[in-house]
């Protein structure tokens, strides 16, 4: 797996720097929802991840927020979100990220989360410890919802918010504190190394939460990731350190 780890953390670094060099720039914006934004940046990531990966193995496909490319039905599918957190970027706050993830067979082997603006690599292939900057990282080990902090997400819809919503009002009452920060893949790899001892979201994307659903589990949590039937190729998911009682 060390090959594909490479060519991800490689692939991670070389569209962070695009996104590091154009932030806080006039952005081209391809399109707008109520809660969401779409940049031509987002899909020019993407074009520069796919042209890494696919040169690398040719045979691979990739499935990503903006679009997929080559044969799906491939055993190695590259599961990518070229820029999460794009209207934090829009608005030049500062937290965003690459996510890039393979799966094999339907099973995610290799996970890369990386932040440009801090220059932080969260990174890992199946069955061994996750590092972050080349240094092995752990979950928190905190067992007390009174001394937590984690991540609810809203989500971009009306729908997905009116869901989740109600489980902050709650959070917010047992937990030490809930953020909401605006990036789903950064909010994964917060759990990895400890910073947050939870996230949830009821209505997320693969390409969001894969890389770092190995890394959690690499790290020594657990990820409690579900289909939703109502929504089309959206999940419900519950990533935590393992050992905290989130009383959902």
């Amino acid at each position: 797996m060390k090959h594909y780890l490479d060519a991800a953390e490689e692939a991670a670094r070389t569209a962070g720097k695009l996104l590091r060099q154009n932030f806080q720039r006039r952005q081209r914006v391809n399109a707008v929802a109520a809660h969401d934004i779409k940049l031509q940046i987002d899909v020019e990531a993407q074009e520069l991840i796919t042209k890494l990966l696919l040169k690398e193995f040719p045979g691979h496909a990739l499935y990503g927020e903006e679009g997929v490319v080559g044969d799906q039905s491939s055993e190695h599918q590259w599961v990518v979100d070229p820029l999460d957190g794009t209207v934090n970027y829009f608005y030049g706050i500062p937290h965003f990220c690459v996510s890039i993830a393979l799966r094999l067979q339907n099973e995610i082997m290799v996970g890369v989360i990386y932040d440009p603006i801090r220059q932080e690599m969260w990174s890992g292939q199946k069955g061994e410890s996750s590092k972050l900057n080349g240094h092995p990282c752990h979950v928190s080990e905190r067992a007390d919802l009174t001394e937590a902090v984690i991540s609810i997400g809203l989500a971009k819809t009306g729908e997905t918010i009116n869901a989740n919503f109600p489980l902050l009002q709650q959070m917010i009452h047992r937990v030490r504190k809930c953020r909401v920060l605006g990036s789903a893949a950064l909010d994964m790899a917060y759990v990895a190394c400890g910073r947050f001892d939870a996230y949830i979201e009821t209505g997320i994307s693969l390409w969001d939460i894969a890389a770092g659903w190995l890394l959690i589990e690499n790290a020594g949590g657990t990820v409690d990731l579900r289909p939703r039937p109502d929504m089309k190729d959206k999940y419900s998911v519950t990533a935590s350190n393992g050992v905290i009682d989130l009383k959902l």
